[in-house]
């Protein structure tokens, strides 16, 4: 295989787990965007969506898209949640109290799943049987096409949603201004707690796909997709929508290009090496525009 196809089909390979890091990336974006949140939490909710997701298929048999959609609705109550439990009282503290809150949400999410589920690997139910499609001297599989298709399904839904809805025009007004969308009789509260639930629900799914594309979850696998989403949020442009998108896709083509032409031993060191990059040079991230901030 020469190198050309070797990075065609790592490209292949990298946006179907860019699919994922922009689902999850999504959350970040849209919480910042509405309140200023870094939410650290956000990789633990997609860390329970995959387990919602596993106990639905195995204890109640139910097929994958009911599965799914359970998930999503219990990640989007428990985002809910976190937000009015954790983030809400603090909504006028000083951004790194609530930057501390979040990151002592993740780690406690971390243990209480652990103490629930046990720290052991569960292997995900392959409730579709795995197939693999050539192109050519490319190579698919139907899961990768299935989260993918997934993933851009749930994207235009969210456009949808933001663009065409009365919600969704809140939110943008929300985030535009909060005081003069309070003068305008919006209910922030009710605003901000539907963008988590939106957000969770978004990682929820995430977890299900990823669950079934490695057919195997744990208590701690939320962390390092968590902090690449975040990064592919921050790439893009954090609180811009398409941008988490963009960077989603970029960071999953950029890992699986470091693991074809490098080592898999840097596949998660260049997420980090990233937003270096991205900080010094472009803090603003791709589809960021620069603002002036007061300190």
């Amino acid at each position: 295989m020469v190198w050309y196809t070797i990075l065609i089909q790592q490209i292949i390979n990298g946006l179907a787990l860019g699919s994922v890091y922009a689902l999850i990336a999504l959350g970040y974006t849209m919480v910042y965007g509405i309140i200023k949140l870094i939410n650290f939490a956000h990789g633990e909710i997609y860390m329970l969506g995959a387990y919602f997701g596993f106990f639905a298929l195995t204890i109640f048999n139910l097929p994958l898209i009911p599965a799914m959609l359970i998930s999503m609705l219990l990640a989007a109550i428990i985002g809910m949640g976190i937000e009015r439990i954790a983030y809400r009282p603090l909504r006028n503290a000083p951004r790194i109290a609530a930057l501390i809150t979040a990151i002592g949400a993740s780690l406690l999410i971390q243990s209480v799943a652990q103490l629930t589920f046990g720290a052991s690997f569960r292997p995900f139910p392959q409730v579709i049987p795995f197939q693999r499609i050539q192109v050519g001297p490319i190579f698919l599989t139907n899961r990768q096409l299935i989260m993918f298709g997934v993933a851009i399904l749930l994207m235009v839904l969210l456009h949808l949603i933001v663009h065409y809805t009365k919600i969704g025009k809140a939110m943008r007004a929300v985030s535009m201004d909060k005081e003069a969308a309070l003068l305008m009789g919006i209910d922030v509260d009710k605003v901000i707690s539907f963008t988590f639930a939106v957000g969770s629900a978004l990682a929820a799914a995430g977890g299900i796909l990823v669950g079934m594309y490695y057919n195997r979850i744990d208590p701690y696998m939320g962390i390092m997709p968590g902090l690449k989403a975040f990064v592919a949020a921050v790439l893009g442009g954090i609180g811009v929508i398409p941008g988490a998108v963009l960077g989603g896709f970029l960071m999953g083509t950029a890992e699986n290009l470091v693991v074809a032409f490098g080592s898999s031993t840097y596949r998660d060191a260049v997420a980090f090496a990233v937003l270096i990059l991205v900080l010094l040079l472009r803090p603003s991230g791709l589809l960021g525009k620069r603002q002036n901030e007061k300190v």
